[in-house]
Formats: structure tokens, C-alpha cells, sequence
């Protein structure tokens, strides 16, 4: 578990630099780019629905393991425009919360 913690923690270090120095020479206009590429049915679109979907899943998830609580709503909220930005931290937290027990940090509420 704890090697799975330490890639949770490294991959989000890369992705939040890597983000950090794309908005500061590109800004915070991702949208139009995004859907833009998508538009031109080209392989950059391609990835872009790809990654949508794997948006919508994690969203989806989110919700559902918090049992479309109000607060399970909001985190899936996030997730959807958080992305991999959300998601591993909040892994990290559920794998410390639940002590490494797998079956609770998929499964949330439907656990117990």
C-alpha cells in the first residue's frame, strides 16, 4: 500500500507542475482547445473524448461509492472538471482513511 501511496503522491506532484508551467504560458482557456480538437476529428480530439469518458467514469464513481449523497454529488462535481487533479489525492486520503483496506475505498458507503 504504501508504494501505491508514494505513485498517488509522485503522479500528482508531475501533474500539478506540468500545469502549473502550461498555464502560465497558455492560461486557464482550456475549453475552447479542448472541445476545438474534438471538433477536428482528429487523433488530439480522439484522446480528448477518451479522456472524457474516463471523466464521466470517475465522476460517476464518486458518487456512487459516497451513495449520491449531497457530499458524494458535490466530490463527483469535482472530479468531472478535477480530473487526475482530484483523483489522486483523494485516493491517497481514502487509502490513510481506511487503512489500506481496498474494499472500502471502492466500495465507500456500500462497504459496512
Amino acid at each position: 500500500m504504501r508504494a501505491f501511496q508514494l505513485l498517488l503522491i509522485a503522479l500528482w506532484l508531475v501533474l500539478a507542475g506540468y500545469t502549473g508551467v502550461v498555464i502560465a504560458r497558455h492560461g486557464l482557456d482550456l475549453l475552447p482547445i479542448f472541445f476545438g480538437d474534438m471538433a477536428k476529428l482528429a487523433w488530439p480530439g480522439q484522446f480528448n473524448l477518451d479522456f472524457l469518458c474516463f471523466l464521466v467514469l470517475s465522476a460517476l464513481w464518486t458518487a456512487w461509492r459516497n451513495g449520491f449523497s449531497a457530499g458524494g454529488l458535490a466530490l463527483a462535481l469535482v472530479a468531472f472538471f478535477g480530473g487526475a487533479g482530484f483523483l489522486l489525492p483523494y485516493l491517497l486520503w481514502l487509502t490513510i482513511s481506511t487503512h489500506g483496506d481496498m474494499r472500502r475505498v471502492l466500495l465507500g458507503v456500500r462497504a459496512y
